[in-house]
């Protein structure tokens, strides 16, 4: 007989079946899974015909990011983010670009931590980040302790973030908007076919949520990955941007994002930059007024201007954003139009100038390349906290110091622009760090180690 233990706790969202199973209505897929079985998401199951999660409070490390790595452009640009991903998907997208965590069959469980939600915010109030994201796998599957979280950073003046597929239903959504004050909202084709075949799940509710999320008027910018082979055509772009205007409006920002070869979708190559180009210019003609390309670090591509004078806003380069011409009211300094940025615009930075070059005992460098132009910094052996490390890039622009205090030991260095050629980290401590190559601005790159543990949850709880 299979006993509830501390490896999990009841889940939210479920009903009994029949005897000796329980159904699951987090998402639409309605899994049925018998007694001592999981469902398809890897991490929910039925215990003594009992939902329970398995992945409560289990994560990835807490990585400090910005928040224009989780495709939004009109909030706060350049703010920094704490990053929080877990294990499990509701999907099985072929292309995932983080298989490695998102199919459970496939994780490597030293890479796992275990937090509660006072950590995460104490996290966030030691190293000044005020907005927490829930990113990279996906978080609906996590949905128990992102609510719990999410509304004890509402109780302490921190912002959350959603990113996600967004295939849910719909009392679960009600639930995060009562916690969640930003959505980035991956909508991955206009093609019922294409959800059927290649993520294994169904267009038509991810698109209900999506309106039920813009009826809520929480901020809301929505991505979608370009694919080649897959959606990438001129058809897929128009169908998409057309069901945007009609079900959004002109205002909300659109972002196409560039692919990199993962999982199982290896036999093309990266999205070309002439693809992500066409796309935009598409869905301008078409009537969007802000559409983005992502994962892309070219001068000009992912600027925000003013829709009445074209003056620039923003100003970005990959994951730098720099904003410009607009007043302390949020208009357009050369016409007066209110600007479609949700400020404060101007944070204080929290890197210090160095007054020298000299570089610490210990470093570890690496040069930007065609695929690759951000890396996590990663502490990999010593206690978390309070380390000092210097961070010089590899062109004309300063170095700078950064200190990762307290339960942060992850943090993400990008490319500032064209004539960046690299960065050098350095530090004094016994500790060692090693740099990550992120392959695109949704990756989390994990440890190049030779041979994964992999975890296996039906067993967990039997």
């Amino acid at each position: 007989m299979i006993q509830q233990t501390s490896k999990s706790q009841i889940a939210m969202h479920w009903k009994a079946f029949k005897t000796n199973r329980v159904e699951c209505t987090l998402c639409p897929r309605h899994c049925k899974p018998k007694t001592g079985s999981i469902g398809y998401c890897g991490v929910r199951g039925n215990v003594n015909n009992e939902l329970h999660t398995f992945n409560y409070g289990k994560g990835l490390a807490a990585t400090e990011e910005v928040i224009e790595t989780e495709a939004i452009n009109h909030y706060r640009p350049g703010a920094r983010i704490l990053s929080m991903g877990n294990i499990g998907c509701m999907m099985s997208c072929s292309f995932c670009q983080n298989w490695e965590t998102s199919q459970v069959k496939h994780l490597d469980q030293r890479f796992i931590q275990h937090y509660s939600s006072q950590q995460i915010i104490d996290i966030c109030l030691e190293n000044e980040i005020d907005i927490i994201s829930w990113t990279y796998n996906d978080p609906i599957v996590w949905h128990e302790f992102v609510l719990e979280t999410s509304a004890l950073a509402q109780a302490n003046g921190i912002k959350t973030l959603y990113k996600s597929a967004f295939y849910i239903e719909e009392e679960p959504v009600n639930e995060l908007i009562e916690c969640i004050d930003i959505f980035s909202l991956s909508l991955k084709s206009m093609s019922e076919k294409f959800y059927q075949k290649v993520t294994r799940a169904k267009l038509g509710p991810v698109l209900e949520r999506i309106k039920q999320v813009a009826r809520s008027g929480k901020h809301l910018e929505l991505s979608q990955l370009v694919i080649p082979e897959l959606n990438d055509h001129d058809e897929d772009i128009t169908r998409t941007a057309r069901w945007v205007l009609e079900h959004l409006g002109p205002d909300i920002p659109l972002h196409f994002v560039a692919f990199h070869p993962a999982y199982q979708y290896t036999h093309v190559e990266r999205t070309r930059i002439e693809t992500l180009i066409r796309a935009r210019t598409l869905a301008k003609k078409m009537g969007l007024q802000y559409v983005y390309l992502g994962n892309t670090h070219q001068d000009g591509l992912n600027d925000t201007h003013c829709k009445s004078c074209n003056t620039t806003l923003v100003r970005r380069y990959g994951l730098h954003a720099h904003t410009e011409h607009i007043d302390k009211d949020g208009r357009c300094s050369q016409c007066g139009t209110m600007s479609p940025v949700i400020g404060p615009l101007h944070q204080e930075d929290t890197c210090t100038p160095l007054a020298t070059n000299h570089d610490y005992a210990h470093k570890v460098h690496l040069r930007w390349d065609t695929d690759v132009q951000s890396a996590h910094i990663m502490l990999t052996r010593g206690n978390k906290g309070h380390d000092r490390l210097r961070i010089r890039p590899i062109g004309p622009y300063p170095a700078v110091e950064r200190v990762l205090k307290q339960g942060l030991d992850r943090l993400i260095l990008s490319r500032q622009g064209e004539d960046d050629q690299g960065v050098v980290v350095s530090w004094n401590s016994n500790k060692q760090y090693e740099l990550f190559p992120v392959l695109d601005r949704a990756h989390f790159p994990l440890s190049q180690s030779t041979e994964a543990t992999m975890i296996n949850l039906e067993q967990a709880i039997s």
